[in-house]
């Protein structure tokens, strides 16, 4: 591990779709600058195969290795920034210690997607591509160098990010 990464925890409700691609995404933007995992509130116990088809097909990630776990299994752990990307986790997050920045980077549930397997593909793609630009523009910020309100602004800014 690089002695200057962050570690970072992405949290939905399932563990199943948003928050794995989060977790996988931020290593093919930021390689090992950040140390990633995900969790869930109410984990579903599986990843959703069209998620692990995106990062197969789509961003050239095996993330077969990916699993839906609670958050609870992290409630030791020190993180310096915990991101929820679903509304039910950003109303039931935990306090979590070492004080992490903590952002809230909505984006819609491949696991609701309706429609034919193409068109799920396609939504779950999108999905993916908005949780990439958010970590891309997090992977930009001269994190070493920020100030910590102004590092929470900048993370608050970037969920906004379509």
């Amino acid at each position: 591990m690089n002695p200057k990464s962050y570690k970072i925890l992405f949290l939905c409700t399932g563990n199943s779709a948003r928050s794995i691609l989060g977790e996988y995404l931020i290593r093919v933007v930021a390689g090992d600058r950040f140390e990633s995992y995900s969790a869930g509130a109410r984990p579903t116990g599986r990843i959703n195969p069209i998620v692990l088809q995106v990062l197969r097909d789509s961003f050239k990630m095996d993330a077969s290795g990916a699993r839906s776990k609670s958050w609870e299994e992290f409630k030791a752990f020190s993180f310096d920034f915990v991101i929820t990307v679903c509304d039910n986790a950003k109303e039931s997050c935990p306090v979590w210690p070492g004080q992490p920045i903590i952002a809230h980077w909505s984006s819609l549930d491949p696991a609701e997607f309706e429609g034919t397997d193409e068109e799920k593909l396609k939504a779950t793609l999108q999905v993916a591509l908005q949780i990439k630009r958010r970590i891309e523009l997090l992977a930009s910020l001269p994190l070493e160098k920020m100030e910590r309100l102004k590092l929470q602004n900048a993370m608050r800014d970037i969920g906004s990010t379509q």
